[in-house]
């Protein structure tokens, strides 16, 4: 525990003591407890726990098992070999091995007690009984004893009981140990955290109920089958997703890296599209699209020449179709890459018009994609309010009123509207992306051009990021 601060060692410390205080009354003399359940349960959860250990809630039903099998003090013991035994990647190992056991231990055993103050124990016996039929002495089982539905309502409020325990403990940690805040240790991760114990109620349940069957123990371990299965998939997500993210971060890096006029862009694109998505009503999965369809709207920079984006001075009529290119370059690029679907739209079309002069198709009102929309105002917005090299970042009032003047024939007003509402909700704050001064050479920083010129219509952001000169607007690339 060396490495740990001190705050986080006496947190530790605390919670193996209040663990060993709840699991004591098991090893007194005399205590009456099935100590062949509470082996085979601690057994089966150790062996569950080494393989999968990416994902060691898949046998959470065994804990849960335990806990309305057992007493509160021998429930607590279930988790305690797994958790010792269990793989840890990273120091102080024995730690993280015993605050892990004080942590499900506590969490059981918080568990088992709602449970008995539920009178689960009196329910599942109840059912036992009426499992057995004729073997049921008469009398047994009274008219008025709860049914199979309360236990399971007790069941499921036992499991989150034991989530909302764990999940609690486990801010604390995070708090004393890694220093984050209380908000995001505790109210970030709690709804997230508790919606598996929904699942995990009734399979423990159905695991309890089945120890005492006629099928015995066996039977009941086969509800962690479907369990597992469900945990296989979930790690191949989380691996896939993982591999999403790193793919995106990537093409990102590599554009910043050639283009140094807009480095850090495409992040802040993705985060204020994402904000103008959720003003548009829209969540889950295609919020998220709408999110990496703004971090990779440039990503066609990169079949680009670099003296093009690097380009100090104006840019020619041919300089200028060549860039107007990397719409398209980007449509190729990720035309293989399944997972982004309607975001390549947003990247193909982000520089098309709503009045049709835009391109690379000149796209005009609802031809238009919705994502290449609602990209095309987080571009340009994003775009005025960035210092770069060759100017002065516009204040966000002032870009705004740019971008209203401009709704209904460069940008859709609808969107405009959305980020409006979500700038004065959350407020903005823009990274400076200027480079290093030596990267800057002697270009005078100059207040960003306006957005669009009368004087001539049709004209486009300049594709490559306004240069010194173009009159091109705030838009970026």
């Amino acid at each position: 525990m060396r490495a740990l601060p001190h705050a986080a060692r006496a947190y530790v410390l605390c919670a193996v003591l209040a663990g060993a205080y709840c699991a004591a009354p098991a090893v007194r003399p005399g205590a009456a407890v099935p100590w062949a359940t509470t082996a085979l349960l601690a057994a089966v959860h150790a062996v569950g726990s080494r393989v999968r250990a990416r994902w060691p809630e898949w046998c959470s039903p065994v804990l849960l098992a335990g806990a309305f099998l057992l007493p509160p003090a021998a429930a607590a013991l279930v988790a305690v070999p797994g958790a010792l035994l269990a793989r840890v990647e990273r120091p102080p190992a024995r730690a993280r091995r015993a605050w892990r056991a004080a942590r499900l231990s506590l969490a059981v055993w918080a568990a088992s007690c709602a449970f008995a103050a539920l009178n689960g124990p009196g329910t599942l016996s109840a059912l036992w009984a009426l499992g057995d039929g004729a073997q049921a002495p008469a009398g047994q089982v009274s008219p008025g004893t709860p049914g199979f539905p309360y236990a399971l309502a007790a069941a499921v409020a036992a499991a989150l009981v034991l989530g909302l325990t764990a999940t609690t403990l486990e801010g604390g940690v995070l708090v004393t140990a890694e220093r984050q805040s209380p908000r995001a240790a505790w109210w970030g991760r709690l709804p997230g955290a508790l919606a598996p114990y929904l699942v995990h109620g009734p399979a423990g349940l159905a695991m309890a109920v089945l120890w005492r069957s006629p099928y015995g123990p066996a039977a009941a371990l086969l509800v962690l089958l479907p369990m597992y299965v469900c945990a296989c998939g979930f790690v191949l997500y989380r691996r896939e997703s993982a591999a999403h993210q790193a793919t995106i971060r990537a093409l990102v890096q590599a554009v910043d890296i050639k283009d140094r006029y807009t480095r850090g862009h495409s992040e802040r694109v993705g985060r204020a599209s994402a904000m103008i998505a959720r003003e548009l009503g829209m969540s889950g999965e295609r919020l998220e699209a709408l999110r990496i369809a703004g971090i990779l709207h440039d990503v066609g920079k990169l079949g680009v020449p670099t003296r093009l984006l690097r380009k100090n001075g104006p840019l020619t009529p041919d300089e200028r179709r060549v860039i107007e290119l990397h719409p398209e370059y980007g449509d190729e690029m990720v035309r293989g890459i399944g997972f982004l679907g309607e975001a390549r739209a947003a990247i193909l079309h982000h520089h098309e018009r709503l009045d049709g002069s835009g391109y690379p198709y000149g796209l005009a009102g609802a031809q238009i994609p919705e994502f290449a929309r609602v990209v095309a105002v987080a571009d340009a917005f994003d775009a005025m309010t960035s210092t770069r090299t060759y100017r002065r970042a516009r204040p966000v009032p002032t870009a705004v009123e740019e971008l209203q003047r401009c709704a209904g024939s460069q940008f859709d007003p609808r969107m405009v509207g959305a980020l409006t509402r979500a700038l004065d909700r959350h407020g903005w704050h823009a990274a400076v992306t200027a480079d290093a001064p030596e990267e800057r050479g002697n270009v005078p920083a100059e207040p960003a051009p306006p957005l669009v010129r009368a004087a001539a219509p049709g004209a486009s952001d300049d594709p490559g990021g306004p240069r010194p000169g173009t009159g091109g607007p705030g838009g970026g690339p």
